[in-house]
């Protein structure tokens, strides 16, 4: 490995290419081999040879790419892009891990300017820009702020994410507008920096919003329950509120936790809405 280049991970797994130079393959079929992920590049091994990707041509990381059964028959893979090229990569272990190296590997210690909370509890605060540094966990990104603060943003926490065109420092730049929660309280976080670097968060913030608008079936009583946390009552106070049995409660509490709508507090039983709680509480008030 080059000066400066060290390893972050080193696996095995399967790829194929879909499009080369812009162009859609017909009928491509996956190749296992070693996937080797640095700092600096992603190595991908196979009896055919070696093919090497600079990290720094990769504009992004989507998600599925089932141009035929042979791709739709694997349930885990990424779609990698980069120079007009898409390259799909699966690997022995958990995907999702796999995904986290490579957006640490891609943005972990970039500089970003930051403001936080640029809105809070949906009032507009008066914060100013600083410098941030960011660091990708799985599951979470988080903002060192210049200043000492410390923001851990959890992607399936993750109400929204808008691009906006914003005055930054006296200059017009890409901002990322991200809704979540900070404890109890409805934030919004205001990220902006280089292009590719903003385009790269993007994508991995906009998988956590994704998630938390996805679709769950809920019963009657299982929304009245989220209506009454949302609408501000405490969970040890609806069983009471709601004329229920507390055992009946701490069933449907364990259900709705399963879903991830809740988010357990302690045990015996306190919880809290997650975003997608607070979405599908919100639209079921809305229907009544």
């Amino acid at each position: 490995m080059s000066e400066g280049e060290y390893k972050i991970t080193d696996t095995q797994g399967k790829f194929l290419q879909v499009v080369k130079n812009g162009r859609k393959l017909n009928d491509p079929d996956w190749t296992s081999g070693r996937i080797l992920l640095s700092n600096k590049r992603l190595i991908l091994a196979g009896n055919s040879g070696k093919r090497t990707i600079p990290l720094s041509k990769l504009n992004g990381l989507k998600g599925r790419y089932d141009v035929n059964q042979a791709v739709a028959s694997v349930s885990d893979y990424l779609s990698v892009e980069f120079d007009n090229n898409v390259v799909l990569l699966s690997v022995s272990g958990e995907i999702d891990e796999f995904e986290t190296d490579i957006y640490g590997a891609l943005l972990d210690q970039k500089m970003l300017l930051t403001k936080h909370p640029a809105v809070e509890g949906g009032v507009v605060q008066d914060t100013e820009w600083e410098k941030a540094r960011v660091k990708i966990d799985e599951g979470q990104v988080n903002v060192a702020i210049a200043s000492g603060t410390f923001v851990a943003i959890e992607l399936d926490d993750i109400g929204s994410v808008e691009r906006a065109t914003r005055t930054v420092q006296g200059e017009q730049r890409t901002v990322l507008e991200v809704e979540h929660t900070q404890g109890d309280t409805s934030v919004e976080t205001y990220i902006s920096g280089k292009t590719r670097r903003c385009s790269l968060l993007e994508s991995l913030l906009r998988k956590g919003e994704r998630k938390s608008k996805g679709g769950v079936e809920l019963n009657e009583v299982e929304k009245e329950v989220l209506m009454a946390l949302y609408s501000g009552v405490s969970s040890f106070e609806i069983p009471d509120f709601l004329g229920m049995d507390v055992d009946e409660v701490e069933r449907i509490f364990e259900r709705l936790i399963e879903v991830d709508v809740l988010e357990e507090v302690r045990k015996r039983r306190e919880v809290t809405l997650k975003t997608r709680g607070r979405n599908i509480a919100s639209e079921s008030i809305n229907e009544k």
